[in-house]
């Protein structure tokens, strides 16, 4: 385990469309820790593809094993290698399962990436495509990309497109008080802070409660009870007109999100 002084809350949700589709959640979230470091990746699968949260997963997977790979050889987060060495070993994880299963799988695996990788020393945060990061309270949305179409890394394997993993930021660790990674669903709840949930009158608030509430550290599963909250549907009945009112959920996408917070007292 990571002896990193930070309390980590996670959670994802189904989006609301995609609910309505019949298709799964596509998002992937994972965390690694260990004593070189803490890996934390969110993942969203191409929505037009069907088993794309398949490529999510095993991208996620495969990038965290990567890191801590590295991190335990002695390599350092501000090296000039680190970021086009991750993006080289989660692609030869792509073209060896293309060669076995065949070049028509490559559609499933395409996913955009926010991660960051967390050492005693330094805080790098990566992406590709699009999503959102938040670091010590700013904010930062990546995209939208023209026509909805971010680029993948897969690209690269499909058509020799040179899609990297791009620095969003490298800063000491100890200037490091909150991290937020989130999936593009997280980019629909920034605009949602003064939206009303679904069931009952009370405002969403702004993002900015998932890393300053307790509760979302205390309770390992706050931040998906939240999320889920905000997508219940609500239906009550009009008794005078005699038909059934319906409030959709309010994140149409699917949404997932990691958040790092600096354990009070430590530096």
């Amino acid at each position: 385990m990571s002896t990193l002084p930070f309390d980590v809350a996670v959670g994802s949700v189904q989006g609301r469309e995609h609910a309505r589709s019949g298709r799964n959640n596509q998002d992937a979230v994972w965390i690694r820790e260990s004593e070189h470091g803490l890996v934390a990746l969110v993942a969203d699968g191409c929505g037009s593809q069907p088993c794309s949260e398949l490529g999510a997963q095993l991208g996620v997977r495969r990038l965290a094993q990567a890191a801590q790979a590295r991190l335990a050889r002695g390599e350092r987060v501000d090296g000039e290698g680190f970021l086009p060495g991750l993006r080289e070993d989660l692609l030869g994880l792509l073209d060896g399962l293309c060669a076995t299963l065949g070049r028509d799988v490559l559609g499933d695996f395409l996913f955009t990436i926010v991660g960051a990788v967390v050492t005693p020393a330094h805080t790098l945060v990566f992406s590709s495509g699009d999503g959102v990061w938040m670091l010590n309270g700013e904010v930062h949305a990546l995209g939208p990309f023209p026509g909805n179409a971010p680029p993948y890394l897969a690209y690269s394997l499909m058509r020799g497109e040179d899609v990297p993993l791009v620095s969003r930021a490298l800063v000491p660790t100890d200037d490091v008080h909150a991290l937020l990674l989130g999936t593009d669903g997280v980019g629909d709840l920034l605009g949602l802070a003064a939206a009303r949930l679904p069931e009952r009158d009370e405002p969403v608030g702004p993002l900015s409660r998932f890393w300053t509430e307790d509760r979302y550290f205390t309770n390992p599963d706050a931040v998906r009870r939240r999320l889920a909250q905000l997508n219940r549907e609500s239906v009550r009945a009009d008794f005078a007109e005699r038909r059934l009112l319906r409030t959709p959920g309010l994140l149409s996408d699917d949404t997932s999100l990691v958040v790092l917070r600096r354990r009070m007292g430590r530096a």
